[in-house]
């Protein structure tokens, strides 16, 4: 972790922490005042089916999925999920009752696409979009643009972590919210009061980690 002031929070959630460390963290998009590591829910199995499980719960048996969309490397969530989907009380438009699990490619200007053999998964399908955080919003509303860019049907939202309940017109489902991190802020970083203090930035961090500066 980041820095010195790490420490793993307890949640209602079982087999479910919430691994944060708290300090001053450079996002391309915003500076936060907590790096949550999803680290394990996205790579170790029983965290992963933790979070599916949690996730499933907020799909009724009328939300059709046909295609899980990962994000942020949750593959190993987007499997379980697509998993806890298909185990029958879930409607689903594929006659042999499985859901296609994809990632998208990124362009240099963050655009996301689809090659030319991933778009049977997309088009005319309903797409799950799968991120390991919301917050700022902008990986999530390039996904829902691809989406309907290569005419799929967006089913929602969802993510280990979440500042938002909305995003680009669709709710946003996650594991943990704020209201695991009383004092979690987020500022654009021309407004970042950590800036203002002269407060030094501990690391940058995206979807794959941290690098401590």
């Amino acid at each position: 972790m980041p820095t010195s002031n790490s420490y793993k929070i307890r949640t209602k959630h079982r087999n479910l922490f919430l691994r944060v460390a708290k300090g001053h963290f450079a996002t391309s998009h915003s500076h936060i005042n907590y790096y949550i590591d999803v680290t394990t829910q996205k790579t170790r199995l029983s965290e992963a089916k933790a979070v599916a499980k949690e996730l499933v719960s907020y799909y009724s048996a009328n939300t059709i999925v046909d295609t899980v969309l990962c994000l942020d490397g949750t593959e190993v969530i987007g499997a379980c999920l697509a998993n806890e989907l298909t185990k029958g009380a879930f409607m689903n438009l594929n006659a042999h009752q499985t859901i296609y699990i994809i990632t998208p490619e990124h362009t240099t200007g963050s655009q996301l696409f689809f090659r030319d053999n991933i778009l049977q998964a997309i088009a005319g399908k309903h797409v799950l979009i799968l991120a390991a955080s919301v917050s700022t919003g902008y990986t999530a509303k390039a996904a829902v643009e691809a989406i309907k860019y290569y005419n799929g049907h967006v089913s929602g939202i969802c993510s280990i972590f979440a500042t938002v309940d909305e995003c680009a017109g669709y709710p946003v489902h996650s594991v943990f919210d704020p209201k695991d991190l009383q004092d979690y802020a987020s500022h654009p970083s021309h407004e970042c009061p950590m800036c203002k203090k002269g407060e030094k930035i501990d690391a940058l961090v995206n979807s794959f980690g941290y690098s401590k500066l």
